[in-house]
């Protein structure tokens, strides 16, 4: 570690330069190997350093200079936080405690304003602010950072930036219109999320019927990925959902996501393949898949005739009530 360090000392000096740029990496390779309080006083020479003209990409490795002093200094109040949790509130140690937490929190609030006023993806940053904020009772000023991470035009596309927001509006409990605005984004930009479900969710409780469609939509969307096939969450709620849809007169809705999927849907997910690999693996999402299959690709399909075929004790009665399900709702013959 010693000579690693007169490395970089020794680089410093050579490339003055790019003296802000090998600090920075110094101090991450010191984190790295968890030297906190090393990594924290090479930031700090590295903070008061100048030379020549200040340009604006030295302007930037500064903010992020500070940042990264911002996150030690946030290490270190999230300590003494853990710590007040465990404390009487009458007992000396925690107004020291308190203290030392409000000196770090003011310190790091310093370190990080400028950095996260700056365009760019600074999840670890802004999460270690809001937290503060939050503790400090500053829900506004909290709602104001995560709005303007997510919204403002000069930030790059960042879905995390939605999903910090969200789960800030749900802590304050914000009505479900709110909530599904911010979601609306997330799924424009990854349809995949883990949130997606939720989406859904709040979607069907919408009384708003364009919710409702978009529900649907959401469902097909999740499971367009592969990395969601075996989902079997996503396939109870698209079979639930496709039954009420179609009871509800909405043929239309369920037309519309399956005229650009029933070249593909089939092979992607309802093979004879699949069927056989589906029940042995997870006989319950087999099950969910099947009706889904049968609805929409009719009792042709091989995917719902294979697992339709399945002789098993427990799960007689719900191949039975699937049988019947797609008889009644099956978009293919709909009435037989």
């Amino acid at each position: 570690m010693e000579t690693f360090n007169t490395f970089a000392d020794r680089m410093k000096n050579m490339g003055v330069m790019n003296y802000l740029k090998i600090s920075l990496q110094h101090a991450l390779y010191l984190l790295h190997h968890g030297m906190l309080e090393d990594a924290n006083r090479n930031l700090s020479r590295a903070e008061t350093w100048r030379y020549g003209e200040k340009s604006s990409s030295q302007e930037v490795l500064i903010n992020l200079i500070q940042a990264y002093k911002g996150l030690l200094q946030y290490y270190t109040w999230s300590k003494k936080k853990m710590e007040l949790s465990n404390l009487d509130e009458d007992d000396y140690a925690y107004n020291t405690a308190s203290q030392t937490m409000l000196n770090h929190s003011w310190k790091t609030s310093v370190n990080l304003g400028a950095l996260i006023q700056t365009p760019g993806v600074w999840d670890p940053f802004v999460k270690s602010y809001v937290e503060m904020l939050e503790f400090y009772g500053d829900q506004d000023g909290a709602r104001e950072v995560l709005t303007n991470y997510a919204y403002d035009e000069k930030f790059p596309s960042n879905p995390n930036a939605h999903v910090y927001l969200y789960n800030f509006l749900k802590r304050e409990k914000a009505p479900r219109e709110k909530l599904i605005s911010v979601l609306k984004i997330l799924y424009q930009i990854v349809p995949s999320h883990k949130l997606m479900l939720e989406f859904h969710r709040l979607l069907r409780k919408s009384e708003k019927k364009d919710h409702h469609k978009l529900g649907l939509e959401v469902l097909f969307g999740v499971l367009d990925f592969a990395g969601c096939t075996k989902n079997i969450t996503a396939w109870k709620y698209l079979a639930k959902y496709l039954r009420q849809t179609l009871m509800g007169n909405h043929l239309p809705w369920v037309q519309e996501e399956w005229n650009s999927r029933k070249t593909w849907w089939p092979s992607f997910h309802f093979s004879s393949f699949w069927a056989k690999s589906d029940w042995k693996e997870d006989k319950a999402l087999a099950c969910e898949k099947a009706l889904v299959a049968g609805i929409l690709l009719g009792k042709g399909c091989r995917y719902f005739r294979y697992i339709c075929k399945q002789d098993h004790q427990v799960l007689r009665k719900k191949i039975r009530r699937i049988r019947k399900s797609v008889k009644k709702h099956s978009i293919v013959n709909p009435g037989l």
